[in-house]
């Protein structure tokens, strides 16, 4: 049904295989940033109205690899579609951030909440299968959804938060309900990522982004047991190809080993983390993705070129590593700065393989 894959080396890494570079691909690398992206969205007419039709997804998560020799391209989509789909109706205006016209707040409303009906996802799994068609082989292709936790954070939060204050009362008020919510959540990502696999993603990245605000033991047993429960129910191949599994929870370098062992193959740093250090703290039990902080990308070219080569140095050779932002792309960022990012990753890597 697709064209054969041309450049597997983004597979290759995640599954700790020899390559001969390392890949790089970017957080939010189809955004704002891009003049083209802005134009697509004027058309669109709204963020939603790009996400929900699939030739405008199409053509932005195409954009950036027009432009650079990305190794994987990353569905245009948005973390929240499945609370969505929930029925909790989610906005954007212009210039703000999500917002839900019906949070999550008291036990009718948890007890109203179920795993959604697929098929209101549907736009999402046919962005999926028009990607993998337009890209025709070119690199693989990513899905994606927010981890339990943070769709949690925002459904009960209503819209971004500052202090988490809603969702912790919650969770420290009434853990029995936030169980409860986490469970039906966790069962939704599993659900939508493996309808995305079996759309044509051939990877799939949980996205934990607020893990980081939980305390020690809140993190374990309300973000990561259901990250897990995620995990548990994805599939690990199809159509005779492995799909890796990535987890990326921003703020959680304390907790890397204990990430390890709920079963990814890779794990995505922040920039706080030092490669070298959370190499040796995993082992050989996951790949590690990350992690240069995306504010370097509004230093001069030459500057990004040796924070590039002080991360890579950092992790080291051998097989394992995928480069990315330690966050997601900034959208005052120059277009350039990108190509100045990508061109020094291929180049010193491949000077750092030849030289093993």
């Amino acid at each position: 049904m697709f064209a054969p894959l041309q450049n597997d080396t983004f597979l290759r890494a995640c599954l700790r295989q020899s390559t001969s570079h390392t890949p790089v691909w970017l957080m939010r690398q189809a955004g704002r940033y891009l003049p083209e992206y802005r134009a697509t969205r004027a058309k669109a007419g709204s963020f939603m109205g790009l996400a929900t039709h699939p030739d405008y997804a199409t053509e932005v998560t195409l954009q950036p690899l027009e432009r650079y020799p990305l190794d994987a391209a990353i569905l245009f989509s948005d973390i929240l579609t499945i609370p969505d789909a929930m029925g909790l109706g989610l906005s954007f205006a212009l210039g703000e951030g999500p917002r839900f016209a019906s949070p999550v707040r008291d036990e009718a409303a948890v007890d109203r909440l179920a795993v959604p009906d697929m098929e209101k996802l549907r736009y999402v799994f046919d962005a999926v299968a028009s990607i993998r068609r337009a890209l025709a082989g070119r690199v693989p292709l990513i899905g994606f959804s927010g981890s339990p936790w943070t769709l949690a954070c925002y459904m009960v939060e209503g819209a971004g938060s500052d202090d988490y204050r809603l969702v912790k009362t919650m969770l420290y008020a009434r853990p029995d309900l936030m169980h409860r919510m986490l469970a039906v959540n966790a069962d939704a990502v599993a659900a939508y990522l493996n309808a995305q696999i079996e759309a044509g993603a051939q990877a799939v990245m949980v996205f934990d982004s607020w893990g980081g605000v939980l305390a020690d033991g809140a993190f374990q047993m309300f973000s990561l047991d259901y990250t897990q429960r995620v995990l548990r129910q994805l599939k690990r191949e199809h159509a005779g190809q492995r799909i890796p599994h990535i987890v990326f929870t921003k703020g959680g370098g304390l907790w890397l080993e204990e990430m390890a062992a709920i079963g990814p193959d890779v794990l995505g740093l922040d920039w706080t983390v030092n490669l070298g250090a959370a190499r040796r703290r995993v082992g050989d039990r996951v790949a590690l993705q990350g992690n240069l902080d995306p504010n370097v990308l509004f230093a001069a070219p030459t500057q990004i070129e040796a924070e590039v080569v002080r991360v890579l140095d950092s992790f080291g050779a051998g097989p394992g590593h995928v480069f990315n932002l330690g966050h997601g792309i900034s959208q005052h960022t120059p277009p350039e700065h990108v190509s100045a990012l990508v061109e020094a990753v291929h180049t010193h890597s491949r000077r750092q393989a030849h030289g093993a």
